[in-house]
Protein backbone atom coordinates (compact mmCIF):
# COMPACT_ATOMS: atom_id res chain seq x y z
CA UNK A 1 0.00 0.00 0.00
CA UNK A 2 2.55 2.37 1.16
CA UNK A 3 4.50 1.62 -2.15
CA UNK A 4 1.43 2.43 -4.40
CA UNK A 5 0.99 5.56 -2.00
CA UNK A 6 4.48 7.12 -3.28
CA UNK A 7 3.71 6.71 -6.57
CA UNK A 8 1.50 9.21 -6.50
CA UNK A 9 2.71 13.06 -7.55
CA UNK A 10 4.59 14.68 -4.94
CA UNK A 11 4.47 18.40 -4.48
CA UNK A 12 7.06 19.84 -2.80
CA UNK A 13 6.27 24.18 -3.25
CA UNK A 14 6.90 27.37 -1.78
CA UNK A 15 4.07 29.58 -0.80
CA UNK A 16 3.37 32.73 0.16
CA UNK A 17 2.75 32.04 3.80
CA UNK A 18 -0.36 32.91 5.46
CA UNK A 19 0.22 32.56 8.85
CA UNK A 20 -3.31 33.31 9.94
CA UNK A 21 -4.84 31.01 7.59
CA UNK A 22 -2.12 28.59 8.34
CA UNK A 23 -3.15 28.37 11.67
CA UNK A 24 -6.75 28.64 11.10
CA UNK A 25 -7.59 32.33 12.61
CA UNK A 26 -9.98 32.18 9.82
CA UNK A 27 -11.16 30.05 7.29
CA UNK A 28 -11.11 30.08 3.70
CA UNK A 29 -13.79 28.79 1.44
CA UNK A 30 -11.83 25.49 0.59
CA UNK A 31 -11.85 24.48 4.44
CA UNK A 32 -14.29 21.98 6.31
CA UNK A 33 -14.32 23.83 9.99
CA UNK A 34 -15.87 20.31 10.76
CA UNK A 35 -12.65 18.79 9.90
CA UNK A 36 -10.81 21.69 11.41
CA UNK A 37 -9.93 19.57 14.83
CA UNK A 38 -8.00 16.64 12.76
CA UNK A 39 -5.62 19.39 12.06
CA UNK A 40 -1.86 19.19 13.78
CA UNK A 41 -0.25 22.23 14.88
CA UNK A 42 3.26 21.35 15.62
CA UNK A 43 4.53 24.69 16.56
CA UNK A 44 2.88 28.26 16.33
CA UNK A 45 5.65 30.48 17.83
CA UNK A 46 5.78 34.55 17.58
CA UNK A 47 8.12 35.45 14.77
CA UNK A 48 8.92 38.49 16.10
CA UNK A 49 10.02 35.82 19.75
CA UNK A 50 12.18 34.01 17.17
CA UNK A 51 13.78 36.95 15.79
CA UNK A 52 15.19 37.79 19.50
CA UNK A 53 16.21 34.46 19.94
CA UNK A 54 18.53 34.01 17.14
CA UNK A 55 19.57 37.09 16.41
CA UNK A 56 19.60 39.98 19.32
CA UNK A 57 23.51 38.74 20.11
CA UNK A 58 24.60 38.85 17.22
CA UNK A 59 22.95 42.28 16.96
CA UNK A 60 24.65 43.78 20.12
CA UNK A 61 27.79 42.66 18.63
CA UNK A 62 27.45 44.21 15.42
CA UNK A 63 26.34 47.58 16.99
CA UNK A 64 29.13 47.60 19.73
CA UNK A 65 31.20 47.26 16.90
CA UNK A 66 29.91 50.77 15.43
CA UNK A 67 31.54 54.87 15.62
CA UNK A 68 28.58 55.74 13.60
CA UNK A 69 25.23 56.26 14.94
CA UNK A 70 23.76 55.89 11.73
CA UNK A 71 24.88 52.47 11.13
CA UNK A 72 23.11 50.65 14.01
CA UNK A 73 20.56 48.66 13.58
CA UNK A 74 18.02 49.12 15.89
CA UNK A 75 15.26 46.21 15.33
CA UNK A 76 16.66 43.52 12.97
CA UNK A 77 13.31 42.11 12.42
CA UNK A 78 11.65 45.59 10.55
CA UNK A 79 15.10 45.81 9.17
CA UNK A 80 14.40 42.80 7.28
CA UNK A 81 10.63 43.64 6.99
CA UNK A 82 11.23 46.57 4.97
CA UNK A 83 14.55 45.83 3.32
CA UNK A 84 14.44 43.80 -0.38
CA UNK A 85 17.51 41.16 0.35
CA UNK A 86 15.76 38.50 2.36
CA UNK A 87 12.45 37.26 3.12
CA UNK A 88 11.36 37.71 7.12
CA UNK A 89 10.75 33.93 6.26
CA UNK A 90 9.91 31.58 3.92
CA UNK A 91 7.27 29.03 3.53
CA UNK A 92 6.91 25.04 1.61
CA UNK A 93 4.17 23.02 0.85
CA UNK A 94 4.13 19.31 0.50
CA UNK A 95 1.11 17.26 -0.79
CA UNK A 96 1.12 13.57 -1.82
CA UNK A 97 -1.21 12.80 -4.57
CA UNK A 98 -4.60 15.14 -4.96
CA UNK A 99 -7.88 15.27 -3.88
CA UNK A 100 -9.35 12.34 -6.37
CA UNK A 101 -6.42 9.76 -5.17
CA UNK A 102 -5.75 10.92 -1.70
CA UNK A 103 -8.15 12.53 -0.06
CA UNK A 104 -8.33 13.98 3.68
CA UNK A 105 -11.17 11.31 4.25
CA UNK A 106 -10.03 8.28 2.29
CA UNK A 107 -7.38 5.62 4.13
CA UNK A 108 -5.25 6.77 1.40
CA UNK A 109 -5.15 10.26 2.76
CA UNK A 110 -4.78 8.86 5.94
CA UNK A 111 -1.37 7.43 5.12
CA UNK A 112 -0.60 10.38 3.46
CA UNK A 113 -0.92 12.56 6.69
CA UNK A 114 1.20 9.82 8.62
CA UNK A 115 4.26 10.18 5.78
CA UNK A 116 3.98 14.05 6.42
CA UNK A 117 3.65 14.05 9.72
CA UNK A 118 6.98 11.67 10.05
CA UNK A 119 8.62 13.93 7.56
CA UNK A 120 7.79 16.87 9.97
CA UNK A 121 9.01 15.32 12.98
CA UNK A 122 12.17 14.76 11.28
CA UNK A 123 12.48 18.32 9.78
CA UNK A 124 14.49 20.29 12.08
CA UNK A 125 17.06 17.79 12.95
CA UNK A 126 17.80 17.14 9.13
CA UNK A 127 17.95 20.97 8.50
CA UNK A 128 19.03 22.27 11.60
CA UNK A 129 19.80 26.21 9.79
CA UNK A 130 15.83 26.36 8.73
CA UNK A 131 14.67 27.31 12.10
CA UNK A 132 10.93 26.08 11.76
CA UNK A 133 8.34 28.35 13.81
CA UNK A 134 5.37 27.43 13.09
CA UNK A 135 4.10 23.86 11.12
CA UNK A 136 0.77 22.41 10.50
CA UNK A 137 -0.82 19.41 8.79
CA UNK A 138 -4.00 20.29 7.74
CA UNK A 139 -6.35 17.63 6.86
CA UNK A 140 -9.61 19.54 6.79
CA UNK A 141 -9.14 20.61 3.01
CA UNK A 142 -9.26 18.22 0.28
CA UNK A 143 -5.95 16.48 0.55
CA UNK A 144 -4.07 16.33 2.97
CA UNK A 145 -0.82 18.97 3.01
CA UNK A 146 1.80 20.16 5.35
CA UNK A 147 2.85 23.92 6.01
CA UNK A 148 6.32 24.44 7.60
CA UNK A 149 7.61 28.10 7.60
CA UNK A 150 10.81 28.66 8.60
CA UNK A 151 13.64 31.48 9.19
CA UNK A 152 16.58 30.80 7.35
CA UNK A 153 19.84 31.72 8.97
CA UNK A 154 23.53 31.08 8.82
CA UNK A 155 26.51 31.94 11.77
CA UNK A 156 29.89 32.74 11.30
CA UNK A 157 29.24 35.73 8.78
CA UNK A 158 31.82 38.02 7.74
CA UNK A 159 29.45 40.45 6.43
CA UNK A 160 26.29 42.21 8.56
CA UNK A 161 25.38 40.27 11.60
CA UNK A 162 27.66 37.20 12.42
CA UNK A 163 24.72 35.60 12.61
CA UNK A 164 21.96 36.87 10.11
CA UNK A 165 18.91 35.61 7.70
CA UNK A 166 20.15 34.24 4.58
CA UNK A 167 18.70 31.10 2.57
CA UNK A 168 21.19 30.87 0.06
CA UNK A 169 23.63 30.69 3.30
CA UNK A 170 21.61 28.34 5.07
CA UNK A 171 21.23 26.04 2.39
CA UNK A 172 24.85 26.34 1.57
CA UNK A 173 25.55 25.00 5.04
CA UNK A 174 23.22 22.25 4.17
CA UNK A 175 25.51 21.21 1.69
CA UNK A 176 23.64 22.74 -1.60
CA UNK A 177 25.93 24.78 -3.87
CA UNK A 178 23.95 26.74 -6.50
CA UNK A 179 25.55 26.78 -9.78
CA UNK A 180 22.80 28.82 -12.13
CA UNK A 181 19.71 30.19 -12.50
CA UNK A 182 18.04 26.78 -12.93
CA UNK A 183 20.27 25.15 -10.34
CA UNK A 184 20.24 27.32 -7.02
CA UNK A 185 20.31 26.06 -3.55
CA UNK A 186 16.76 26.45 -3.29
CA UNK A 187 15.75 24.36 -6.36
CA UNK A 188 18.35 21.65 -4.95
CA UNK A 189 16.98 21.61 -2.33
CA UNK A 190 13.79 20.76 -3.40
CA UNK A 191 14.75 18.29 -5.47
CA UNK A 192 16.55 16.30 -2.97
CA UNK A 193 13.99 16.37 -0.37
CA UNK A 194 10.96 15.89 -2.51
CA UNK A 195 13.34 12.65 -3.40
CA UNK A 196 13.66 11.39 0.16
CA UNK A 197 9.76 11.77 0.69
CA UNK A 198 9.49 9.30 -2.00
CA UNK A 199 11.74 6.94 -1.11
CA UNK A 200 9.36 6.92 2.71
CA UNK A 201 11.58 9.36 5.01
CA UNK A 202 13.88 12.18 4.41
CA UNK A 203 17.19 10.94 5.32
CA UNK A 204 20.11 13.17 5.44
Amino acid sequence: MKGDLLKRTISFMTGKGSLNHNSRKFHAKNTDPNRTHWNVEYCNEDIKDVYHELFDDALKRYNDKQTRKDRKIDDYYEKIRSGKQEKLFHEVILQIGDKDNMGSETMEGQLAAKILDEYMKEFQERNPTLRVFAAHLHLDEATPHLHIDFIPYVTGSKRGLDTRVSLKQALSSLGFKGGSRSETELNQWVTIRKGKISHGHEGK
